[in-house]
């Protein structure tokens, strides 16, 4: 409809001054609920060249549009709003019942690669809340860039190597006594992180008796015979060593073990997944290069940085002095091996905002250091962190709280929550659907707030059925598709002739459903999950307000009860595609313990 409004208003400003515009859907707005209206036209930016007071100018296209295609209209100061004939509104209804991927754009051919990286694990430490976030994010980016059109390639970098896997590692030769998953009953990623934890107890311990003994805590940190330890041990990996390889590989392999049982339940998957172990040494090759161009340099601590200040930044060491590579190295590598691989127009990152920093330097030194041409093409998803009510987490004191304790509670809490409130979803295998609604208002309770934005998670707050929650949600899905399933059962074919003039409540209810398509490709285009949930919310009490006030089963007329019941099966749709893009399933049925 917004494309006939701006087609009609190209006409109508070429036919009436002689304007000739581009077409732009960015002025036809949604029409504020204080005024009578459909669709709102700004018409100010024309004023100037019809050469006539706005009032003059709304009339006038006002007129344009009655006549053209029917529409009634009302002018409020230079703002023209258009009313739509009942029709229009019950054929939009009619032409996208039926449609199972109805607000979804098909992919165009031969459209490029978009990529997304997510998730990103450290191999010394399980997935852990500040994770989840991460990955529902990435996940739920991924579904609506793929629903506006795009072709998504999913990425995961595991960063497998470096200093914080050596802690873990060291920890458990010294102290492990041989303990695996298989004799110790744990998870392997959960394993590992407890000798990360373990590292850490000790190395505080050695420090405090350095200091104690004397030395300056800035020293003793660095001098402490753990911390020696694990630079050789990285020193040695490096190197290769036989040894040291073999650990690691054995730990690697317990810890991907457990973050595939993680992101199986989480609902998270991946195109393809690099590991910073086998791109460090592409950085390493493309510091070389910047190095002869002399886009770096060699400080007199045998470290190679880069020079920004001249860009509003600082120096940046991109290979430390002994030699190992740092972050940005495999990330040097990584984008440079992507974009070989996919010739990408477009490389999202999934990275909090203390990375902010990270990736300003990334684009500056692939881009105008090394004058590499994806440069351009890479873009930070920042987002905020995420908090528990009880504070911050720290991976190395044992203060996070893992995904995988998390997700058991969220389900545990669903069944209570459930019970409690004697919420009947008939016919439904119920350990799933405890599954289903507590992981449900995880990701909804996350995925609802602004990614740019901190946030506290509260579980208790998550699995409510009547606030803005994933629960709300779910049920309301369910209690359509049972009012639906009655229908059937009482013999009501209600895809049958339906009425054609609409009440306020019916309207109101279409509309807010042909809002949709255009709040997923806003939602592409911000890169804001947050946007979709909103609208979901909306949808979900707009549908319950008018399942209360408007009868279905008790309205005489069959046609207007048709037409109720198919508003409601579209919602139902609606509900079910916008959850979709968040992660979330939803169940198909409940109890009706009221009649409508």
């Amino acid at each position: 409809m917004k494309n006939i409004i701006a087609t009609t208003l190209k006409s109508a400003l070429n036919d009436l001054y002689q304007i000739d515009w581009q077409l732009d859907t960015s002025i036809i707005q949604k029409t504020k609920k204080e005024f009578e209206g459909d669709f709102t036209l700004v018409v100010f930016p024309f004023v100037k060249m019809a050469r006539k007071a706005p009032d003059a100018v709304a009339t006038e296209l006002g007129n344009y549009f009655k006549e053209k295609i029917g529409c009634e209209f009302n002018v409020v100061k230079g703002f023209l709003n258009l009313s739509f004939p009942d029709t229009v509104w019950t054929d939009f209804l009619k032409a996208n019942r039926d449609d199972g991927n109805y607000g979804y754009t098909p992919m165009p051919e031969n459209e490029p690669v978009t990529l997304i990286e997510y998730s990103s694990p450290n191999t010394n430490k399980p997935l852990h809340l500040g994770h989840i976030r991460n990955n529902l994010l990435g996940d739920s980016v991924s579904r609506i860039l793929a629903a506006c059109g795009k072709k998504v390639v999913k990425v995961n970098l595991v960063n497998d190597r470096g200093i914080h896997i050596c802690k873990s590692m060291l920890a458990w030769q010294k102290f492990g006594n041989g303990e695996t998953p298989e004799n110790s009953g744990m998870k392997g990623d959960h394993l590992v992180g407890k000798y990360y934890v373990e590292f850490d107890k000790h190395y505080k311990a050695e420090v405090a008796r350095l200091v104690e003994g004397g030395m300056e805590k800035e020293t003793a940190e660095k001098q402490a015979p753990l911390m020696k330890e694990a630079q050789e041990m990285l020193r040695k990996w490096e190197a290769n060593d036989p040894e040291v390889r073999a650990l690691w590989n054995q730990m690697n392999g317990w810890v991907y073990a457990g973050f595939d049982q993680t992101y199986k339940q989480l609902g998270i998957s991946f195109d393809k997944i690099y590991y910073e172990s086998q791109t460090y040494l592409l950085g390493k090759s493309l510091v070389d290069e910047g190095l002869q161009k002399g886009a770096f340099y060699k400080h007199t601590d045998g470290s190679v940085r880069v020079d920004l200040r001249d860009k509003g930044l600082d120096e940046k060491v991109l290979l430390r002095s002994d030699g190992t590579s740092v972050y940005m190295t495999q990330d040097l590598g990584t984008a440079q091996l992507r974009y070989e691989e996919f010739q990408p127009q477009k490389m999202i990152y999934v990275v909090g905002n203390e990375q902010n920093y990270h990736f300003d330097v990334l684009k500056l030194v692939i881009g105008d250091k090394l004058g590499k041409e994806f440069g351009k093409y890479i873009y930070h998803l920042s987002y905020g962190m995420v908090e528990l009510p009880n504070g911050k987490m720290k991976s190395r004191e044992g203060t996070v709280v893992d995904a995988d304790d998390l997700m058991e509670e969220m389900i545990f809490q669903a069944r209570e929550k459930t019970s409690e409130l004697g919420k009947d979803f008939a016919g439904t295998n119920v350990d799933e659907l405890y599954e289903m609604i507590g992981l449900g208002a995880l990701k909804y309770f996350i995925l609802k707030v602004d990614p740019k934005k901190n946030m506290l998670f509260n579980p208790e707050e998550s699995i409510d059925f009547n606030g803005n929650t994933g629960p709300f949600l779910q049920y309301t899905h369910a209690r359509i598709r049972s009012l639906l399933r009655k229908a059937a059962e009482n013999g009501i074919n209600y895809t049958e002739a339906s009425a054609t003039e609409l009440g306020k409540a019916e309207k109101d209810l279409i509309k807010a459903i042909y809002e949709f398509r255009e709040v997923v490709l806003t939602a592409g285009n911000t890169m804001s999950p947050a946007l979709i949930a909103n609208y979901a919310f909306d949808l979900a009490k707009d549908f319950n307000r008018f399942y209360q006030e408007t009868p279905i089963f008790k309205e005489t007329d069959a046609a207007k009860r048709n037409l109720r019941l198919q508003i409601s099966e579209l919602t139902a749709l609606v509900i079910k595609n916008a959850m979709a893009l968040l992660g979330i399933r939803v169940p198909k049925r409940c109890n009706q313990h009221t009649a409508a």
